[in-house]
């Protein structure tokens, strides 16, 4: 059997060969909630780490790429935790010696697993670390900032590039990256209206998707070593300003999270939007403010505003949405703001 006619099998059985964590960030204690997930849905939830974060997760949490560690920006000192995982929380790592300036906002491992990267709410609103199971010395600051609050920040595939979105002009930064940041890439052509909210590169590194505040709520440009010319909008706009945006893993499709009903939008992709997925029956219980696919891309996240505070669904490429998955037995404590599957085993 080929594996596109295996995935969309197991799509229709509701969920992939994917078994692993979902990790969610949410805006009370214990600020993460983590769960082991199957085909088959949800686990018990792991036991809280013995060191809680600060305060809430505001939309960034991550496993390593090896998923040996699971990092949480939140808002107050030190602004960024991360625990070593290995099917539940170990003891937290030392805080880095220079902390991130503001809140964090987002929090996005390199993918070489080598640095870490952290998104905040002041200049100057990106800090980058080593990372080796533990923090070093902080990188210096990019020449050219972004102009106002980070709010998430993104790794190109192959680590050559890293991204900032922030909610000021231009709403996008992007930097090559070589053990530090380089000199920033030229802003796009085509303006990007309102804050910048959310930012994602394709599983190839060809585009990059950024979800903002303003009409016409998410836009995507073609990347190589700079911006191409912007994507035409899709036919069927999101419903407001996304919060969050992915894309599966085999890119061919594009999952924003946005502030209004239904809460969660799903495109095909290929070099453009197609024709806008059906909503799921069972619709996000609020804002869409993170949404992530398993690694085999089976299944599709999506934390929200209001309870169950997260929801997931089977996903088939062509299809879209499945049935929801059952709540988790234990729900996260407050607004779900961040969701990330750990790596496939």
């Amino acid at each position: 059997m080929d594996p596109n006619t295996l995935k969309a099998l197991q799509g229709a059985a509701g969920g992939g060969g994917y078994s692993g964590d979902l990790a969610v960030a949410h805006d009370t204690s214990p600020y993460i909630s983590v769960y082991p997930w199957s085909g088959s849905g949800f686990g018990t939830k792991y036991s809280n780490p013995s060191t809680l974060p600060t305060h809430s997760g505001w939309s960034g949490v991550a496993f390593s790429p090896d998923g040996a560690d699971l990092a949480i920006a939140h808002a107050s000192s030190p602004r960024i935790s991360v625990y070593p995982w290995s099917s539940g929380f170990g003891t937290k790592y030392a805080n880095p010696s220079t902390l991130p300036s503001g809140n964090g906002t987002y929090a996005a491992f390199s993918p070489d697993g080598a640095d870490l990267a952290v998104s905040h709410a002041t200049s100057p609103y990106i800090t980058a670390y080593p990372w080796s199971s533990g923090f070093g010395t902080k990188y210096a600051n990019p020449s050219t900032l972004p102009s106002a609050m980070g709010t998430t920040v993104a790794w190109s595939p192959d680590g050559a590039d890293i991204a900032v979105s922030d909610d000021g002009g231009p709403r996008i930064n992007v930097y090559p990256w070589s053990s530090g940041f380089g000199t920033k890439y030229s802003d796009p052509s085509s303006a990007i209206p309102g804050g910048g909210y959310s930012c994602a590169f394709s599983p190839d590194g060809a585009d990059i998707a950024v979800g903002h505040d303003g009409n016409t709520w998410l836009s995507v440009f073609p990347w190589s070593s700079g911006f191409g010319t912007k994507y035409a909008n899709p036919a069927t706009l999101p419903s407001g300003y996304c919060y969050s945006v992915t894309w599966s893993p085999d890119g061919a499709d594009i999952v924003a999270g946005s502030v209004n009903s239904p809460y969660v939008h799903a495109y095909p992709w290929s070099s453009g939007f197609g024709t806008k997925y059906s909503d799921p029956s069972t619709l996000p219980a609020g804002a869409g403010l993170g949404v992530a696919f398993t690694p085999d891309g089976a299944d599709l996240a999506v934390a929200h505003g209001n309870s169950p505070y997260i929801s997931v669904y089977p996903w088939t490429s062509g299809t879209g949405f499945g049935t929801k998955y059952s709540n988790p037995s234990t729900l996260p404590t407050g607004y779900g703001r961040a969701v990330a599957f750990s790596p496939a085993a």
